[in-house]
C-alpha cells in the first residue's frame, strides 16, 4: 500500500524562506517488498546477530568468575597486579551486565514516543562503560604507587596460576564477540574488555614467571601501572565514538560534499541541497535532503526515488534515507540547512 502526499508549499518547510515550488513526500511501504523482504520503505536494516545476546550472556558469567578467582589468589599471593587485573575483570563484569541489557532495551521496536526505537539504548551503555572504567583504573593506581613506595613479596607461583584462569576465560569471550564487535558499538565496548582483559592477564602471567626466577617485586605494581595505560586508551576511543553519535555528527565515512555532487549529477535531479547525515547508533546511518526536479507526476519520481535510495545505501552506506523532492531550491540552496545557522 502507497501512501503518496502531494505539499504545495511557498516556503520549502522553512517559514522564513520563499520559493514556489511543489514539494513532493514519498513513502512506499511495499517498494521491493517481493524481491528484497529485508528492505522496508526504501531503507536498508543491518540487524545484529539474534546470537549477541547469547554470547554477551555467557561473556557475563565468565567475568563474574574470572575476578573472584583471581581476587582470592591475588590476596593470598600478595600480588597487586593480580589485584588490578581481578578488579579491571569485575569492573568488565558490570560493563557486559550494562551491554547485555542495553543489547535487550535495543531490541525494542519502535513508539509514538521514540520513533527511531530504543537503538542508542547501547550508546548510553557504552558511556556508561567509560565511567566505570575510569573509576576501576583510579583504584588500580592508587594501589600500584602504594606498592612501588613499599614492595611486598609476590607469590609468582599463584599470579600464573590465577593469571592462566583469566587468560583462558577472557580470550574465549573476546573469541565470541569478535564478529559482531566489527558493527555494534556497545558489542565492540565489551569486545574491547575482554581483549584488554586478555592482554592484561597475559602480562600478569609473565610478570608470574619473572618473580619466580628473580625478587624483583616492584614489577608487579609497575605492570598494574601499564594495564592502567592501556585501559584508558580504550576508554578514549569509545568515548569519542559515543558522544558523536550523541552529537548527530556525520559520520567519519561521510562526505556530504561528495554526495551532493553525486546526485546533482543524477539524470533527472537538478539539484541537492539542505543534507543531513548521522548515526543512527552504532550500526546505522540516516540522511536527508531537498532534490530540485522537473515539474512533474508523483507517480515519475518513484523510480527515480528507487534509483537514489539503492545507490545511496550501496555507495555510501546509508540505510535511512528521507529524500524530499521540489521543484525549486529552497533559500540559497545551500549544502547545510540554513535554520540551523547561527543568528
Amino acid at each position: 500500500m502507497k501512501d503518496l502526499a502531494i505539499q504545495k508549499n511557498s516556503e520549502c518547510d522553512h517559514s522564513n524562506h520563499t520559493a514556489h515550488s511543489h514539494t513532493v513526500s514519498i513513502h512506499d511501504e511495499s517498494e521491493h517488498e517481493s524481491e528484497h523482504p529485508d528492505e522496508h520503505s526504501g531503507h536498508h536494516h543491518v540487524n545484529i546477530e539474534e546470537t549477541s545476546g547469547l554470547k554477551l550472556l555467557i561473556t557475563l558469567v565468565l567475568n563474574l568468575i574470572i575476578p573472584i578467582i583471581q581476587a582470592i589468589c591475588g590476596i593470598y599471593a600478595h600480588s597487586m597486579a593480580l589485584v588490578s587485573d581481578a578488579t579491571h575483570n569485575f569492573s568488565d563484569f558490570m560493563a557486559v551486565l550494562i551491554s547485555y541489557i542495553a543489547y535487550r532495551i535495543g531490541k525494542k521496536g519502535a513508539t509514538p514516543q521514540n520513533t527511531f526505537g530504543y537503538r542508542r539504548a547501547e550508546i548510553m551503555a557504552a558511556l556508561l562503560n567509560v565511567v566505570i572504567l575510569a573509576g576501576a583504573s583510579l583504584f588500580i593506581l592508587y594501589g600500584a604507587f602504594k606498592r612501588l613506595s613499599s614492595p611486598e613479596i609476590v607469590s609468582g607461583e599463584i599470579v600464573i596460576g590465577a593469571a592462566a584462569v583469566g587468560i583462558l576465560g577472557n580470550g574465549f569471550s573476546a573469541w565470541l564477540l569478535r564478529r559482531d564487535s566489527k558493527h555494534n558499538l556497545n558489542v565492540r565496548g565489551a569486545f574491547l574488555h575482554m581483549m584488554g582483559d586478555f592482554l592484561t592477564s597475559v602480562v600478569v602471567l609473565i610478570g608470574g614467571v619473572v618473580l619466580i626466577f628473580y625478587p624483583w617485586y616492584w614489577l608487579d605494581p609497575l605492570l598494574s601501572i601499564l594495564i592502567v595505560i592501556f585501559i584508558i586508551k580504550n576508554c578514549w576511543s569509545i568515548l569519542k565514538s559515543s558522544t558523536m553519535i550523541l552529537m548527530n555528527a556525520t559520520p567519519d565515512s561521510i562526505d556530504l560534499n561528495k554526495i551532493q555532487s553525486y546526485l546533482s549529477n543524477i539524470k533527472g535531479i537538478t539539484s541537492a541541497h539542505y543534507l543531513h547525515a548521522w548515526p543512527l547508533s552504532s550500526s546505522g546511518v540516516a540522511f536527508s535532503c531537498h532534490l530540485v526536479v522537473s515539474d512533474q507526476w508523483i507517480s515519475q519520481t518513484e523510480k527515480l526515488s528507487e534509483n537514489i535510495r539503492h545507490l545511496l545505501f550501496h555507495e555510501f552506506g546509508i540505510d535511512h534515507p528521507v529524500l524530499q523532492f521540489e521543484t525549486a531550491a529552497c533559500g540559497n540552496g545551500t549544502m547545510l540547512c540554513e535554520m540551523l545557522a547561527t543568528k
